[in-house]
């Protein structure tokens, strides 16, 4: 049995923020737009957010052993690509791993149990894809990251954690809730493909036609710096519309980051020592970012 030090490594706890962050951001906007919100109902969907994250972590370090795509991979950047590296060292069996996720999935589909009790059939359809896009990312037939649909999984998904989050407080969702939720899931979405770029080789040698692949690292290098510049416009549009409240423009703040991150891709695609920067930057950029428009919505 694995010890209770490496079954935390395999969680990859330290990257959770990327859901914490769009539950709490989407319960701040709550409060912005109603005044109030439910303590509970936060805790109850952060608790399903995160366990749906730790068994997608787990399901992809499972699934990405069996392709052989964590396998082949030699040019990962720890912490940020190449999966949690623990099955390669044989620190932990690849059934545990397996196990591990079907727990956190069962958790939380749990969590969601009692949310719909709450808020109604509309919270399975939200549970049922956020499942569905976690395993299903690397897990076969369907291989989502390998068909070049990975990108598009991870926004939906973090994306509907906002929306999802927003109608268990409301009950319903408007157009400023969903652009709310929108820049979070697009820097999620950037974080994935920056670290797609050290993963190329090996995810080509698999069969993981991720987007990188099928662009190749340079032409990669746009895509990136499209999604990443991409999520500072529905926070200034969001601000002009007046669907937003002004002091959320202090999440530009992250820009740099964005800026730093690009420029660093556009030198050192082929250079995955040196890319480890731009993946840090970019983890940094999501999380500053997602803080200040928690602020901006709480104190606004």
């Amino acid at each position: 049995m694995a010890s209770a030090k490496i079954i935390l490594k395999e969680m990859r706890a330290e990257f959770l923020t990327a859901s914490i962050l769009p539950v709490t951001l989407a319960t701040a906007a709550v409060r912005y737009d109603t005044g109030s919100w439910d303590l509970t109902l936060y805790l109850l969907t952060l608790a399903g957010a995160v366990f749906l994250h730790l068994g997608t972590n787990t399901a992809n370090d499972y699934y990405d052993h069996i392709s052989g795509a964590d396998e082949a991979n030699t040019e990962y950047a720890r912490p940020f690509t190449g999966g949690s590296r623990l099955i390669q060292e044989g620190a932990i069996s690849p059934a545990a791993v397996l196990l591990m996720a079907v727990l956190f999935f069962s958790a939380a589909a749990a969590a969601g149990v009692f949310l719909f009790l709450h808020a109604g059939p509309v919270i399975i359809l939200f549970g049922s894809i956020g499942i569905f896009l976690g395993f299903f990312y690397t897990a076969p037939p369907v291989r989502l990251a390998a068909r070049g649909l990975g990108e598009i999984a991870v926004f939906t998904g973090y994306w509907l954690i906002g929306l999802g989050t927003y109608f268990v407080q409301t009950g319903s969702v408007d157009f400023p809730a969903a652009a709310a939720a929108v820049p979070l899931g697009l820097l999620t979405t950037a974080i994935i493909i920056i670290n797609e770029f050290q993963d190329t080789n090996s995810d080509r040698s698999a069969g993981k036609k991720t987007l990188v692949v099928r662009l190749g690292r340079k032409n990669a290098v746009w895509l990136f710096a499209f999604v990443i510049f991409g999520a500072s416009v529905p926070i200034v549009t969001s601000v002009f519309t007046g669907d937003a409240p002004r002091m959320t423009l202090i999440a530009l703040a992250g820009l740099p980051l964005a800026v730093k991150a690009v420029v660093t891709a556009s030198k050192a695609y082929d250079s995955p020592d040196t890319l480890r920067s731009a993946n840090g930057s970019t983890v940094i950029c999501h999380l500053a970012t997602g803080i200040l428009l928690v602020i901006a919505y709480m104190i606004s």
